[in-house]
């Protein structure tokens, strides 16, 4: 399609495969785009009108909530629950999920999100996003959802996406025929399109992971970025150049971009926390996998293949592995092999 193509546009012409054509599925992506403009406003204005710091309070996750974290949680919010295109709602930020106020319509849809991925960046000034994944609504939305209906492996999602706030207003979408990015004209009001047809080279000599924790790491994770640092020298015979933002959306964009692996392993650490990993399956790990698997690249979490996943809760952490096809099957050769 045409590059300068609006969003709104090209939803109408690559709805996923078997939507009908009831404008439900245009209209929740319209929703969700004016909810990313408003977000993308306030994290521009940023200290200018008092959103930055902390909110004095905690998500279910017991993590400590950033002002714009429950910000971008109610614009969100704000933005679908009165459209009649969503039957209900589940957020990284709310214990249980969202659902649609009485009188108003339920639509087909449901929509899993992380209002504001890396907030440790706010204050910071460094990329953040937003991410969103949409599945089927049981029964066409005429019945009321329950959180069970939410628990699907990501191969059920219809599509996924993320907007980024960085230098520009970006958002990367699949419908599950190929990732397009959009860059959001601020004269114009709209997202554009700017990139069609988004392909990961299967190698990449870059890789991101928090080395911070690397005396945490199990050994398949510590041989594989052993033999990266090795450059030359080492059995990889090439030299590696390593990123982090501590930022999915940021990580997972520079992927799109020029290609690369992206890690955030379970490990000692977390094992010993009770905890399986430090991503979510449903609002980070599975809409970030399929954007990604139809961009040409994999993701998985060193055993399977992440939209494989059966979730069992809505706020199941995982091991993530994403981005070159080649690096990610040989981490799971590593872990396979227990090496």
């Amino acid at each position: 399609m045409k590059i300068g193509t609006t969003l709104t546009h090209w939803i109408i012409h690559n709805r996923p495969q078997g939507e009908p054509e009831t404008g439900d599925f245009v209209g929740l992506i319209n929703d969700i785009s004016v909810a990313c403009k408003k977000i993308a406003a306030l994290v521009d204005k940023g200290a200018l009108i008092n959103v930055l710091g902390s909110a004095d309070s905690d998500n279910v996750q017991g993590e400590q909530q950033k002002k714009l974290d429950v910000i971008s949680n109610d614009v969100m919010i704000d933005a679908v629950e009165h459209n009649g295109h969503i039957a209900a709602l589940a957020s990284e930020e709310m214990a249980g999920i969202h659902h649609i106020p009485d009188g108003s319509r339920r639509g087909r849809y449901l929509l899993l999100c992380d209002p504001l991925d890396g907030s440790s960046n706010i204050d910071v000034n460094v990329s953040i996003g937003t991410i969103f994944s949409i599945l089927r609504a049981p029964d066409g939305g005429r019945a009321q959802p329950q959180e069970s209906d939410f628990l699907r492996p990501g191969s059920e999602q219809v599509a996924a996406g993320y907007c980024l706030y960085g230098p520009s207003t970006m958002m990367v979408i699949t419908t599950g025929a190929g990732t397009s990015v959009f860059t959001l004209d601020r004269e114009f009001g709209e997202f554009l399109l700017t990139r069609e047809n988004v392909q990961i080279p299967a190698d990449t000599r870059e890789f991101a992971i928090n080395m911070s924790y690397g005396r945490h790491w199990d050994a398949p994770v510590r041989r594989y970025i052993d033999e990266c640092l090795a450059g030359e020298d080492g059995p990889r015979e090439k030299d590696f150049n390593m990123r982090w933002v501590a930022s999915m959306v940021a990580e997972v964009h520079r992927i799109l971009t020029r290609g690369g692996v992206f890690m955030y392993p379970c490990d000692r650490r977390l094992q010993a926390e009770g905890k399986a990993g430090k991503l979510r399956l449903m609002y980070e790990a599975n809409p970030m996998a399929m954007i990604v698997e139809q961009a040409g690249g994999a993701a998985g979490t060193g055993h399977e293949r992440m939209l494989d996943v059966m979730p069992d809760e809505l706020h199941q952490r995982v091991p993530v592995i994403l981005g070159a096809r080649n690096e990610v099957e040989r981490l799971h050769d590593y872990h396979r092999s227990g090496d």
